[in-house]
């Protein structure tokens, strides 16, 4: 079976690093693009400047934080389920913001999952390798992605 690629949308360098530990330990890591702000995210999605002769399959899950520099989170979620290409992307919010807002804001905009990200290290690499196992290998996306 190929595992599909997964886009993380995240500008901490801590978080990528636990995230890749994380579903690396269930050979999940072996296919992911790492964009460090919300308009690397967005070009990379669009296949616009350094991404524009990129493979046009989508990936098979975006992990998106929200507080990114540059574009937030939100607005890459608004124009990513706006656009008709993309808008089956699965696309789970992993964010260290617990402020309602942020949550109802994300789900009004077509968020599949908000997951908050866990402070203890342990806890944090469970929830990581949880949410691959089931976005990667459980869910199942339409023939076309």
């Amino acid at each position: 079976m190929k595992i599909k690629r997964i886009l993380l949308a995240e500008d901490d360098s801590n978080d990528v690093e636990l995230i890749l530990a994380a579903l690396e330990e269930h050979n999940l890591a072996n296919e992911i693009t790492v964009v460090r702000d919300g308009e690397e995210a967005l070009n990379y999605l669009f296949r616009r400047g350094p991404f524009e002769s990129r493979e046009d399959e989508l990936p098979a899950l975006m992990l998106l934080d929200i507080k990114m520099p540059k574009v937030d989170g939100l607005e890459v979620l608004r124009q990513v389920k706006n656009d008709d290409r993309l808008k089956l992307l699965p696309i789970v919010v992993l964010t260290s913001s617990r402020e309602e807002q942020d949550l109802i804001e994300s789900y009004q905009l077509g968020t599949n999952a908000y997951v908050v990200k866990p402070v203890e290290f342990d806890n944090f690499m469970t929830v990581v390798k949880q949410l691959g196992l089931f976005w990667i290998l459980t869910n199942e996306l339409p023939g076309n992605m």
